[in-house]
């Protein structure tokens, strides 16, 4: 462990800190199982996402998939249309390949030690980690945004937490403090801890139930971290064509962000940007701020190769990202589509 942590009574700060998480610790779905499926799912479900958003689909989602098996017996299509509205879909491409990988070289049972998890596809640290803590309750450290600023407060470190030399400090203190005994609970409780009192803005410091171990000095200006990318403004211009009670769409490829989703097809001609926009939606994809324009065009466009028509009755059967989604249903566009039907 690097010598500027400072020294306490570490099985008392356990001790403190799980006692605290079985008085107040929320009660979500995945903390009442130990099922490494069901744990692993919700991991990567609350993976850039809220868990409000996950409350209102994990449960529903489990009972669709409720083993490897399931998931791994579906196609990509199938897969992707069920995650829509969680976003990030690498996620559930990444949560197949692991279902099939388990189907197909584990015998469909989850491997319970560190070795046996580095064979499935996409699992790192922290995952592996979640999962031997969760589900088996061994002790294995976990780093994610919460415990990063409860341990940098709790030791007032002041390196870059999203550093190499940060981040190296992070796991070995997170190894050094997980209780060998309650290793769930713990991993649990830490999380939670930086969710409440140890929360990103106005910490709770007089509160938190380990206060007497913390030695921050100005815990609102901790973790630092290093600059962020700025944010670049991009505009995209995409066409509604309906003929014969089809719509065009255009299926991403390989290698794009939504591989394997339909979208509406893009144009930057300029017979389509002189056109009146139907619908203009705005929303954030990692760095960038995206403005999205809607042009509907009567006259046939040249079709590219990964366009095609699909009748209109077969498209709520296609995954698409939330802003093509939601622009389908929206009343502008649901008004007109409406009246083709």
């Amino acid at each position: 462990m690097p010598e500027t942590a400072p020294t306490f009574d570490i099985q008392s700060f356990r001790n403190t800190l799980v006692e605290w998480f079985r008085r107040e610790g929320k009660d979500y779905p995945w903390r009442r199982t130990e099922d490494p499926w069901h744990i692993l799912v919700s991991e990567l479900m609350l993976q850039q996402t809220t868990i409000p958003t996950v409350l209102g689909r994990y449960e529903l989602w489990m009972r669709r998939f409720p083993t490897p098996h399931h998931l791994a017996a579906v196609d990509e299509q199938t897969a992707l249309r069920s995650w829509e509205g969680l976003g990030y879909y690498r996620r559930v491409r990444s949560l197949q390949a692991i279902a099939r990988e388990i189907v197909t070289s584990f015998g469909g049972t989850f491997p319970s030690d560190k070795e046996g998890l580095k064979k499935l596809p996409g699992i790192g640290p922290y995952t592996s980690g979640a999962l031997l803590s969760f589900a088996f309750n061994k002790p294995a450290p976990i780093v994610d945004a919460n415990v990063a600023r409860v341990l940098s407060r709790i030791d007032n470190y002041s390196t870059a937490v999203d550093s190499t030399e940060g981040l190296k400090y992070l796991w070995a203190r997170a190894e050094e403090l997980v209780d060998p005994d309650h290793a769930r609970e713990f991993n649990s409780a830490i999380m939670e801890l930086g969710q409440t009192y140890c929360r990103i803005s106005a910490p709770d410091c007089l509160l938190c139930p380990v206060r007497s171990f913390c030695t921050a000095e100005r815990p609102e200006t901790l973790p630092v971290k290093n600059p962020k990318p700025e944010i670049t403004r991009v505009e995209h211009h995409d066409i509604l064509y309906i003929r014969n009670k089809s719509i065009l769409l255009s299926k991403c490829q390989e290698g794009e962000r939504h591989a394997g989703m339909y979208r509406f097809p893009q144009r930057d001609d300029d017979h389509t940007l002189s056109l009146p926009h139907l619908l203009k939606q705005t929303y954030s994809v990692t760095r960038y701020r995206v403005t999205r324009y809607i042009h509907h065009v009567t006259d046939a466009p040249a079709l590219r190769p990964e366009e095609e028509l699909i009748p209109l009755e077969k498209v709520h059967e296609l995954p698409m990202a939330s802003p093509d989604r939601k622009a389908l249903n929206s009343a502008v566009l649901g008004k007109l589509l409406d009246k083709i039907k």
